[in-house]
This record gives C-alpha cells, structure tokens and sequence, in this order.
C-alpha cells in the first residue's frame, strides 16, 4: 500500500483531493499519514516522490484560501494536488461573484480561459504526469484501466413544439412581430400547424433519430425530462406528452433523466417538488441529470442534488464555451467546500453543448463547429475518459437547419 504524508492544515482539502487522484482516478490503495512539511508519497517499495505544497501551506486556518484574492494568477505555480483540488471543486466560481444574465458564472471569467487551457482536460494530463514519476520509481503498480465513453445526453425542455393552438399562435407572433422574420414564421406555422394536425411529424419528435445514432455509436441516450411553470424561462411540459415520450425512449432501452427547473439550482424545495412530480409522471424514481440553463452555484446546488438523493448530476459545463470546466474527462465525487465534506454524489462534467457554439458564437460555420468538437473528442480518446455530449432534441430544423447533421457526423464519422 502506498502512504501519502501531509502537512497538518487543511486536512479535509487534502484527504479529499488525494481520495480522488490516487482512489478514484489511479485506482491505488493508500493510506494517509498527518505531520509532514511537503507531501510524502511513500510507494509499496519504499521509494518516495516529494511534491511541494505550494498552496495550502500559506493558509494555515480552514477557508482562509476562499477569497477572491487568493485565485492564482497561473495553474502553473501550484502543485498537483492544489490545482486538481481548484479545477474539481471549483471554488473559484465561489468567490468570483461575476455573473452573467442568468447568475451564471461565465466560462470568459475563469482561469482556465484567461490562462487558454479551457480546452484541455489538464487534471488528466497532471494525473499522467504523476503516472510516469510513480512508475519510475515503482514498476510494479497496477493503475486503474480505462475505455472511452460515450456520455450521449438530451435535455428534453420541450417535449413536443406543437402540443396546442395556443403556443403555435405565440410562437408566430414571436417571429413575425418581435424577432422580424415573417418568411420564417410562416414557414414555421406551416410545419407546427400540420404537426398539431398530425399531418406531419413533430420536429421536437427526434427520439428516435437521437437513440438511432446512440445505438449505432453502441452507446445509450440520456433524456432528462423538464416541466415547471416556475418562472418564464421554463416550460410546462403537459403529462400526455411527456408520457408518450417516456414510452417511446424506454420501449428502446434508454434512460430518463431530470432536468430541474430553472430557479431550483439553489431551491431545494422547488427541486424536490418537480422531481417528484416528474417521477409520478413517468413512473420511475430519477436519479440523475443536469441543471436547466446550466445554471449551477457552488457549492449550494451540489448540496441540493445530494440531500435529494440524486447520484450523478451533468451540468459542470459552460454554456458560452465548450470544454473543461472541471479540467477533467472522469467523473468524480464532489466536494462542498463551505462543509469541508466528500459527497456522494459524482459529476460528469459536460464538455460540448450544441447551443455553446451556435447561440454563443457569432461566426460559427458548421465546419468549424465540427473541427472544434471532434479536437474536444480526441482530447478524451487520449485519456479513456467520458465525452459528455449534450444535443437538444429541439436542435434540428428552423436555425439549426445546417447545423443539424454535425451530431451525427462527429459521433458516427
């Protein structure tokens, strides 16, 4: 067994961080020993790697580090272990208090794009790094394997686009009178009108496109189920709808997912009365999903996803960006930051979400959006982690028209 000796501060910090690189993420047995001034790792063979602790020996009383002042100028000047530990927890966005319009912490305010590494997994390239220096030392440690996945997710805002007269009335409205665009409102109520009618297919209806490509990539897809009149960015799902659905992805084998309204990311309340409806609804217990707008505050909606049960959730991702947010292709379990506690609950960080590159992006071409997505992809390819894809079963047709076929293109070739 390999021991790992620590200085005496910030222990829960520490135990946390080397829980997850040298447990969950090398697959190594260790025990950790308190008292030492640098880190100590003390391999199977008695040989030992020291690694300067560069960041938590200035902060010697718990949560002195949680100020605005003291994010380090460069990823650079920190060790393994405090650099991991400020990519995964994610503190930073903690005490960075710029927002954007939906009090999120935008990808353009973090180091990780000032400093350009956004768009590299660096945790895993740290974590490779410390590979080779252990394996120097020691030959004979057996490091965790792993295989690339696809993580294939869809979250489901709006079921079906032409479930009443009313809506399709709004939604021409809308087009013709505020957003100016009459050739496309009539052509949009053409196609919701004969959909209504059931004289054409619903273009909200993708499912089974999305689990046919999942399928052919031997993977499944995740659809995470949204229904709220919470506020007006949500949108009331009605349970016919999302009922027919749910029978169609689970006919299939998929899997059903929530996708909590947009003020439950710091509501606990409101996030278990949705949840609860939605599970009475489908008629299944949800225990996974992402944060409708992606709108997260750390460490408060982690908080929330553990005291409610959930297992995994999957909004660790920009909306303005796409890339690593965490730094990392792995899933991993959090850490709230204010209890100074492990959770159980994981994160699968999100790395590409269709409306990153076409709402966010004024000059994205669709080749260019393919070229920057499969870069993204290979980056993981090289560490056998989890590409978290997020599509929208919304995102084909009208202004996704020539960017539609790029799902398929980049997960099938």
């Amino acid at each position: 067994m390999t021991t790992i000796r620590i200085p005496d501060n910030n222990t829960a910090e520490r135990k946390y961080i080397i829980d997850i690189l040298f447990n969950e993420f090398l697959g190594l047995d260790h025990r950790i020993e308190i008292g030492s001034e640098e880190y100590e790792i003390v391999l199977p063979n008695k040989k030992k790697l020291t690694i300067k602790d560069t960041f938590f020996n200035r902060y010697p009383h718990e949560l002195d580090y949680l100020k605005r002042e003291n994010i380090p100028q460069s990823i650079k000047e920190l060790d393994i272990f405090a650099a991991s530990f400020f990519m995964l927890t994610r503190w930073e966005e903690h005490v960075n208090p710029i927002r954007d319009v939906h009090g999120r912490f935008p990808a353009v305010e973090s180091l990780a794009y000032k400093e350009g590494f956004l768009g590299r997994p660096v945790v895993n390239e740290w974590l490779e790094d410390l590979k080779k220096k252990l394996s120097k030392l020691d030959d004979g440690l057996v490091f965790k394997s792993r295989e690339f996945q696809w993580i294939l997710t869809h979250d489901i805002d709006r079921v079906y686009k032409s479930t009443s007269l009313t809506k399709i009335g709004r939604e021409f409205a809308g087009d013709l009178l505020k957003r100016k665009r009459p050739f496309y409102a009539l052509k949009a109520l053409y196609e919701n009108f004969t959909a209504y009618l059931n004289l054409a297919k619903d273009p909200f209806d993708t499912y089974d496109y999305l689990m046919d490509i999942s399928e052919k990539a031997g993977t499944i897809s995740y659809f995470f189920l949204h229904t709220s009149a919470s506020a007006k960015y949500d949108i009331a799902n009605d349970e016919a709808s999302m009922r027919y659905a749910v029978r169609k992805i689970r006919q299939r084998g998929h899997s059903i997912g929530y996708h909590p309204s947009y003020d439950a990311f710091n509501d606990y309340t409101l996030f278990v009365r949705d949840k609860e409806r939605i599970e009475r609804i489908v008629g299944q217990k949800l225990t996974f999903g992402r944060q409708h707008y992606l709108r997260f505050e750390v460490p408060i909606t982690w908080q929330i996803w553990e005291d409610a049960g959930m297992e995994w959730d999957s909004t660790m991702g920009y909306a303005d960006q796409a890339g690593f947010r965490c730094g990392v292709c792995y899933p991993f379990s959090v850490f709230n930051i204010l209890t100074r506690k492990k959770l159980a609950l994981k994160e699968r960080p999100l790395i590409v979400m269709d409306g990153s590159f076409v709402d966010y992006q004024q000059d994205v071409t669709p080749d260019k959006m393919e070229t920057n997505i499969k870069d993204l992809i290979q980056k993981v390819r090289r560490h056998n982690g989890e590409f978290v894809f997020l599509w929208h079963n919304s995102s084909f047709g009208g202004d996704w028209k020539k960017f539609e076929r790029i799902y398929e293109k980049v997960l099938l070739g």
